[in-house]
């Protein structure tokens, strides 16, 4: 049976008994409204972990001004069924001021630069700085040996790697294949906003990435494709807010360079903001 721990008192003790016990600690970071591929996080966690905790913490420091952190779905109570199912030990649940001490206003910032200001970053100023900020108080409360990621969220596994590195925290990352419904469309919490007509037309983003994989790898330049991609979308009926081809660094590959590429896309359909990637190989 999970545990729910709401207070970082009663986590540490928790945590110091299991590493008294020699036992590896896994840490999965979520917001909640659990769906199947937060489960498989788990699963791959309990693989490389002899004890997993998965926090639940909707985090304001990552939401803009035009972000409603209030309408966030809070689903403690199926949240807590599904981890258990999934195999968690421990279900981290703090408040804000058990994060923050010393309010939002207050608090220690962690800012990473450079990968934080492109794509996502553009598009939502502020947002990786408060994904930096919470992990790195995840990790400092969890002292976790290793932590599971999404690889949905590319650019955010991109952000906490420079994290880790940079700040030398002694955790392994372990990124999680993206799952897909039957139509290729990234599972993802927000899924849950697209009406019955947008949503068999969401999964048109999985089918341009692949367009776009297949017309890198015959050669087309790269502007050339994420133009295609932009008309793709568009034509379906998405307001584009980036189709982008870039190395696994995000950098933008030179003219002619071969290597690792990733394709990726943010756009909305509706009032619904979806993100999705492709890695392939030229």
């Amino acid at each position: 049976m999970i545990e729910t721990v709401t207070e970082l008192s009663a986590l540490r003790a928790r945590i110091r008994e299991w590493k008294r016990a020699g036992l590896r600690v896994g840490l999965v970071p979520t917001m909640g409204n659990l769906h199947a591929g937060h489960h498989s996080l788990v699963q791959l966690a309990r693989e490389n972990a002899d004890r997993v905790v998965v926090s639940v913490f909707v985090n304001p420091t990552q939401f803009g001004p035009s972000e409603d952190y209030d309408r966030y779905p809070r689903t403690v109570d199926a949240d807590r069924a599904g981890l258990d199912a999934a195999g968690a030990d421990v279900m981290w649940l703090p408040s804000v001021p058990a994060m923050y001490p010393h309010g939002v206003d207050a608090a220690v910032k962690v800012c990473v630069p450079g990968v934080t200001g492109v794509l996502e970053g553009a598009h939502r100023p502020g947002h990786f700085d408060g994904v930096s900020t919470v992990v790195s108080r995840l990790f400092n409360q969890v002292q976790p040996d290793v932590a599971v990621f999404g690889l949905k969220d590319y650019q955010q596994l991109a952000v906490i790697r420079y994290l880790v590195d940079d700040l030398a925290f002694p955790v392994e990352l372990v990124a999680a294949p993206i799952l897909r419904e039957a139509d290729g469309l990234a599972m993802s919490s927000r899924n849950q906003y697209l009406s019955a007509q947008e949503r068999p037309v969401a999964a048109t983003i999985w089918r341009c990435l692949q367009a776009m994989r297949a017309a890198s790898q015959s050669g087309q330049a790269r502007q050339a494709v994420e133009a295609g991609g932009v008309e793709q979308l568009a034509s379906a009926g998405f307001d584009v807010d980036y189709v982008a081809i870039r190395r696994p660094d995000l950098g933008e590959p030179a003219p002619g360079e071969r290597g690792p590429r990733v394709a990726l896309v943010a756009a909305r359909l509706g009032t619904t903001r979806l993100i999705d990637n492709l890695a392939f190989d030229l």
